[in-house]
């Protein structure tokens, strides 16, 4: 035991010191932010709300839509720094310095996990700031009925946390898929589609039944976390849709993990 966490402590230390020194590292955790809040506040400013209509919208939701967007390059930010090491050889090297594979892995989505954290959550700031200012200019403002965005609100802080934790959760998945995969293209694809492709084919399934299963046992069931409005009628509550997600990427770490133990560097 004693031997062990300082041996995970130095795969810590080591898998920041590699990330840290790749400067696309940086770049797309900028990116992370930027385009989640650029795609944010071009959706508020794309809908409106006339005076005298009744708009059924949920604006806490409607501020996080940037989420779907930044979560591509969560994704890709997670896949390279596993897929890279293989597709280097360096991989190699980082086994003979630290053989328990498993510390290996962990290091790795540790800190890539804090840093998508940390990125996320001044991403969904800027979006909810964001959409404080220009909401009432669209429309959505206490005349027409809806609050201002605040976290001081439950069920926008609710949004807000959750939001944080479902990008970190798609950093999990994709680590795990990357441990597995090994290439950053395939590792990246199988991701996006996990992401993109089940909510496309929701749409084509006219079968009530498995379009309710598809709803729920997807990952985009983790999104389920940004509503604010209509909870009854969602597939799945917002925490057990994010604990969809979870169990998606719990097992993705199980398998990438199990791969990156049995199969030769």
């Amino acid at each position: 035991m004693t031997q062990a966490l300082p041996a995970s402590r130095d795969a810590l230390r080591a898998e920041w010191l590699k990330l840290r020194t790749v400067s696309s590292s940086a770049w797309l955790l900028a990116a992370i932010i930027v385009l989640t809040i650029a795609i944010s506040v071009a959706a508020v400013a794309s809908n409106r709300c006339p005076a005298g209509m009744s708009c059924p919208v949920d604006t806490i939701k409607l501020s996080l839509t940037g989420i779907q967007f930044g979560q591509a390059v969560v994704a890709i930010l997670a896949v390279l720094p596993v897929c890279n090491e293989y597709s280097t050889g360096m991989i190699r090297v980082t086994f003979a310095a630290m053989p328990r594979r498993s510390a290996v892995l962990a290091a790795k989505t540790i800190i890539i996990g804090g840093l998508v954290l940390a990125a996320g959550a001044a991403a969904i700031l800027g979006s909810l700031l964001a959409a404080r200012l220009m909401l009432p200019g669209q429309g959505f403002s206490a005349a027409h009925g809806f609050r201002a965005v605040s976290l001081a609100d439950s069920s926008a802080l609710r949004a807000a946390a959750g939001s944080v934790l479902y990008l970190g959760l798609v950093a999990l998945l994709s680590s795990g898929l990357a441990a597995m995969l090994r290439d950053p293209a395939p590792a990246i694809g199988v991701v996006l589609g996990m992401l993109y492709l089940f909510p496309v084919v929701d749409a084509f399934v006219s079968n009530p039944t498995w379009h309710r299963r598809l709803e729920r046992y997807s990952p985009q069931a983790g999104l389920n976390i940004q509503a604010t409005t209509g909870l009854k009628g969602l597939a799945i509550g917002p925490w057990a849709g994010l604990g969809v997600l979870a169990i998606w990427a719990v097992l993705a770490l199980l398998a990438g993990g199990l791969a990156m133990a049995l199969r030769d560097a």
